[in-house]
């Protein structure tokens, strides 16, 4: 397999983990694609490790990764200030009234 298509097949992957691990947790999320892809890569990577260190087998469960995935969802939006289920108030403006 060349390098490109490696880096492609492993973005697609990322993409399909962290969408799943998003809608995992309800409510909206601000996060771009890019952001999603490395949520998942970064999800995907500690299940193969914790597959590695607990059960002793290469390569980590699409449920786990998935799993993963979703904590690292969840650390985000608490990071953020936001609720885990609901976003975070907006903000009004100078003068109390709406900022457009």
């Amino acid at each position: 397999m060349s390098l490109i298509a490696f880096i492609i097949s492993l973005a697609f992957m990322g993409l399909i983990v962290g969408a799943l691990a998003r809608l995992a947790l309800p409510g909206r999320d601000p996060m771009s694609i890019f952001q999603t892809i490395l949520v998942g890569m970064g999800g995907t990577l500690a299940a193969g490790l914790i597959a590695q260190a607990a059960l002793g087998r290469n390569g980590g469960s699409f449920v786990i990764a998935v799993l993963v995935s979703t904590l690292i969802v969840y650390f985000i939006r608490r990071s953020r200030g936001g609720s885990v289920t609901r976003p975070a108030p907006r903000r009004r403006g100078a003068f109390g009234g709406r900022s457009s």
